[in-house]
């Protein structure tokens, strides 16, 4: 009898966290790049009834579940068009933009594009909403291209003629610019908040050659949210029938106890 309620308080206990990776996947339908997370969870025992302990029968029981981790998807998601020279969205399925934190040098990875020009130590660069800095193909900061002013207004001139350095000379592969990296696991990455995350030690980045990124878009959240609100639904059913569970365990219990008086 004892086990009923365990096994019940732990189905219940699942589902109040299950409730929250769907809470906070709700929570970011609107926050551009995000990568909406799932509950995995894990039978804490099974065992065979009416045979040996090795063999595979239909007739199993178990002793309830846990959450053990939760799993993330980088696939790509739906863009959105910005008209701002400075966002970019990864066409790439596990990729990610490498960005530093300037100030304790820690690396994480992020498929949020929505970068802006800020100003560090001497020079503009292209920095993330929270003021990381951007790395290029080289692991350096990405520089920011201010514009100039004075180039400008001569451009509005009618008989203003380009030098020859303002050609962009597309054919120079050494030149920085805006890269991304992958991982031979990328399940192994761990969330650290604003659409971050964190290699463990060992797992090193690989950068991707050529890789497809589109300029001036943003990658939308990949939050669906008509299958989160099943997910909610089918958690809320299977939190109550729990809680049914220990509260018919608990009913037994007290009339076992009565007729034993």
């Amino acid at each position: 009898m004892y086990q009923s309620f365990y096994t019940g308080a732990l189905g219940a206990g699942s589902c109040m966290a299950k409730m929250s990776v769907i809470a906070n996947n709700l929570a970011n339908i609107n926050n551009d790049g995000y990568k909406p997370k799932t509950a995995v969870f894990s039978d804490l025992l099974n065992y065979n009834l009416n045979d040996s302990e090795e063999a595979v029968t239909n007739l199993m029981a178990g002793n309830g579940v846990r959450l053990q981790r939760t799993y993330t998807s980088y696939d790509v998601g739906a863009m959105t068009q910005t008209n701002s020279p400075l966002d970019y969205a990864i066409a790439e399925d596990n990729a990610f933009f490498m960005v530093q934190d300037p100030a304790t040098g820690e690396i994480t990875y992020t498929r949020s594009g929505s970068f802006h020009r800020g100003q560090w130590e001497d020079n503009y660069y292209l920095t993330t909403d929270n003021g990381k800095l951007v790395l290029d193909q080289n692991g350096e900061p990405l520089e920011a291209e201010v514009p100039d002013i004075e180039k400008l207004q001569a451009m509005l001139e009618e008989d203003y003629e380009p030098e020859e350095d303002d050609e962009d000379d597309e054919d120079d592969e050494d030149k920085p610019r805006i890269s991304v990296y992958t991982f031979s696991n990328p399940s192994h990455l761990t969330s650290v908040g604003n659409n971050e995350y964190a290699a463990p030690e060992g797992m090193e980045p690989v950068l991707v050659e050529r890789a497809k990124i589109v300029s001036s878009a943003l990658e939308r959240s990949g939050t669906d949210l008509s299958k989160e609100m099943v997910r909610m639904i089918e958690c809320q059913r299977a939190y109550s029938y729990a809680l049914k569970m220990v509260t018919t365990s608990d009913e037994i219990e007290t009339t076992i106890n009565s007729l034993r008086g």
